[in-house]
């Protein structure tokens, strides 16, 4: 029975069934047995459950809804049982609520197609409609491969997107009710107003901002912005050379009793490349520091955080600030020179513990095992893993299967 459990436990602590998937799977069904339930099924019904599967879909993205959720799920006391506050630490997989909200409203609008009785305009906007949703989520599923056409799909797609519908709702409650007499106090109107918000929200904080570049190495690059903004420890921020077009996020590395913060930027494609090559003068901000997976250290007594490469970045404003105990293992080749004397030394000074793994002198750690032994003799009750996706999810996964409560990005975006 007890290895019955275990095998049991071992496949559910994989990335196939993580909590992002699940709540995608939920908002999926919970759709499916409202469909299976009802047996009116209007057009104009229809058409307001696809938007309602909208408005959560996107509002969950936004930035201050995501920092709400953070901020209500680390401010759940130490007092409270380790097993409690180890789930609210998966607050992070918010976005299978967008993913199940997308997939379901894109059913849900095949269906209301199939409703129409007429070739009108009406049926015209529904076919470019479906077509956009569809092709939004192709690129979606295949994001890592294809990062910038996804992005700029997703970006223009859900803006023509947004326009379809909004005509489509007006023409549809004009066709039934004769006139707009009563629209702009319906939900679909109520709905299409905040979502209409949540999309130009983002755009009123861009800002051109100066920023100081150092380049320890051609690796890497060290970037130093004060424009009056100084963001909390485990929040990121987005950044574009054409705000149009293009967006990176990275951690925040604020400074204790400093303005400003820094940002660690590696190489890690074409616009990193040319970035820490190029070394801009200025560069675009969406000015909302959002809250990610490193701030679910509040959430635990001691923490372990393991890093590789400039993943350091998301782990250095926590060990800066030293809010709550915690180990650092970081694994990178040639510290020193590929990060700078001054960060490594900075790591060293705040934690002198520091597990700092140079894979030029030693080879690749098994990140895995090291976390493990690290974690039961500091006596921690997180893992936390910042490191590229393969590798994060063999931590990860394999932390949890032993018992052990970890965590690591999602990589959704």
């Amino acid at each position: 029975m007890e290895t019955l459990f275990s095998r049991v436990r071992n496949i559910s602590k994989t990335s196939t069934f993580m909590h992002y998937n699940r709540l995608a799977l939920l908002i999926v069904l919970s759709n499916a047995v409202y469909f299976l339930k009802t047996s009116f099924h209007t057009r104009e019904e229809v058409l307001r459950i696809v938007l309602i599967n909208f408005f959560f879909a996107m509002v969950v993205r936004q930035h201050y809804v995501i920092n709400l959720f953070f901020k209500i799920a680390t401010s759940i006391p130490h007092s409270i049982p380790l097993k409690v506050r180890a789930f609210f630490g998966k607050v992070y997989h918010f976005g299978g609520i967008h993913v199940g909200g997308s997939i379901s409203a894109t059913l849900w609008y095949f269906y209301y197609i199939t409703k129409i009785e007429k070739i009108d305009i009406n049926f015209g906007i529904s076919l470019i409609s479906f077509f956009v949703m569809v092709t939004i989520i192709f690129f979606a599923f295949n994001r890592h491969q294809m990062h910038d056409i996804f992005e700029r799909v997703t970006r223009f797609g859900s803006w023509v997107l947004q326009g379809l519908i909004i005509l489509q709702s007006i023409l549809i409650f004009k066709e039934l009710h004769g006139n707009l007499e009563g629209y702009f106090g319906s939900l679909e109107f109520f709905l299409l107003v905040l979502l209409t918000f949540n999309i130009i929200l983002p755009w009123l904080t861009l800002r051109k901002v100066s920023i100081k570049i150092e380049t320890p190495s051609n690796h890497v690059a060290i970037a130093q912005f004060d424009y009056g903004v100084t963001p909390f420890a485990g929040s990121s921020t987005s950044l574009s050379l054409d705000p149009l077009f293009e967006w990176h996020s990275f951690a925040n590395i604020p400074t204790p009793g400093m303005t400003g913060f820094r940002l660690a930027i590696s190489r890690a494609g074409d616009w990193t490349s040319e970035f820490i090559e190029k070394k801009p003068k200025h560069v675009w901000v969406k000015a909302i520091p959002t809250a990610g997976v490193g701030n679910i250290e509040k959430l635990f007594k001691r923490v372990i955080f393991v890093a590789t490469g400039s993943g350091i970045g998301p782990c250095l404003p926590h060990l800066l600030a030293n809010e709550v105990p915690s180990r650092i293992i970081w694994s990178t080749r040639s510290p020193e020179r590929t990060y700078g004397e001054d960060l490594v030394a900075e790591v060293k000074r705040n934690h002198k513990d520091a597990i700092i793994w140079d894979t030029n002198k030693h080879g690749k750690p098994d990140l895995l095992e090291l976390a493990y032994q690290t974690a039961l003799e500091f006596d921690a009750e997180a893992i936390i893993c910042i490191s590229n996706k393969k590798l994060t999810w063999k931590v990860v996964t394999g932390l949890e299967q032993r018992g052990m409560h970890a965590y690591g990005a999602i990589f959704d975006s």
